[in-house]
């Protein structure tokens, strides 16, 4: 079969939905922030239902103990996160708009790289970083909703993750359990759900304001 065009694609993904929502989803841009177990599916995630502006950050690279939860190939180990998801990512839909940051976030950062961002996805591992970043983009980038990631390790339970309004302006899914009283450590489907969860938010708030 031949590559699609541009104009091709962006029919089959208008196809696939109710009549304006596309343009709501396709025209609006995304920020992720860390392209871990969350971030890399997420991405993903929202590629397939039409985002196509992404921003996207990350200071680390596709380690071995990665793959059994992240959106990434073998092949990839060693790579920056931000150029492997890339390349999965222009492979879902090659006409994407993708400004990447290779680089650890920090409130002297985050205000510039998320800059034109309608909503940004805090997908970190370390609670503090969760907090700083959250906390950065709720006082200094007014107007930007966060979709946060918290608590989803372990097994089973899938129905205990869910999707809350914290405040105006800061979306939490999750199951609001620490890592340490689970059992199981990190695996990829409850990771996914948490991963969905989040996903999800972003297209509801796209397209309604709210989730």
């Amino acid at each position: 079969m031949p590559f699609p065009e541009k104009k091709e694609l962006e029919e089959a993904l208008r196809a696939r939905l109710t009549t304006g929502i596309h343009e709501k989803i396709k025209t609006a841009r995304v920020g992720i922030a860390g392209l871990g177990g969350l971030g890399s599916n997420i991405a993903a995630m929202l590629v397939r239902t039409g985002v196509a502006n992404l921003t996207v950050a990350d200071f680390d690279t596709v380690d071995l103990s990665n793959v059994n939860r992240q959106n990434y190939y073998l092949s990839q180990i060693g790579s920056p996160k931000t150029d492997a998801a890339e390349e999965l990512l222009l492979k879902i839909n090659p006409y994407l708009t993708i400004d990447k940051h290779y680089v650890r976030l920090d409130p002297s950062n985050i205000p510039a790289i998320f800059d034109g961002c309608d909503i940004v996805c805090e997908a970190f591992d370390v609670p503090s970083e969760k907090a700083m970043l959250i906390n950065t983009i709720l006082e200094r980038c007014p107007g930007i909703k966060v979709v946060s990631g918290s608590g989803m390790a372990g097994y089973g339970r899938s129905n205990e993750i869910r999707t809350e309004r914290l405040f105006a302006d800061l979306y939490i899914c999750g199951d609001g359990i620490d890592m340490e009283d689970t059992e199981g450590g990190l695996m990829a489907p409850r990771v996914n759900i948490c991963a969905g969860h989040m996903a999800n938010a972003v297209i509801s708030l796209l397209i309604n304001g709210d989730v």
